[in-house]
């Protein structure tokens, strides 16, 4: 069974700073793309940052530049590093991972159950 859990969200003023970390365990032979998807209140959930093994980025254009997605590929993790945090930053994000349970297995999808973060002006 694996399970994604994901850590680091609070309360935090705007102009702030807040890592979130996500942890991959359970049986995993491999995790391809790993990334983070937002969904503010009575929004819809979208991706905000992914990254491949091989450690290629995509950020949405609202957080470039302010926030980094990084990986420990030894320790299936992933990072979001958020900096400059605007009140429209608010949600609740969740983290998401491509992962094999067997080499011959395809990839699955697998999400976190999410960490709210929220951003006071």
């Amino acid at each position: 069974q694996v399970q994604l859990v994901e850590s680091g969200g609070g309360l935090v003023q705007a102009g702030g700073s807040l890592r979130l970390s996500c942890a991959a365990s359970g049986r995993i032979w491999g995790i391809d793309v790993m990334g983070w998807y937002r969904q503010p209140p009575g929004k819809q959930r979208d991706l905000v940052a992914s990254i491949t093994t091989g450690g290629n980025t995509y950020y949405e254009d609202s957080v470039k530049g302010r926030f980094t997605i990084s990986r420990d590929n030894a320790k299936n993790t992933v990072y979001l590093e958020m900096n400059s945090l605007k009140p429209e930053d608010t949600a609740v994000y969740y983290c998401n991972a491509a992962i094999a349970v067997y080499f011959t297995d395809p990839v699955t999808t697998y999400w976190g159950k999410g960490t709210l973060v929220t951003v006071s002006s």
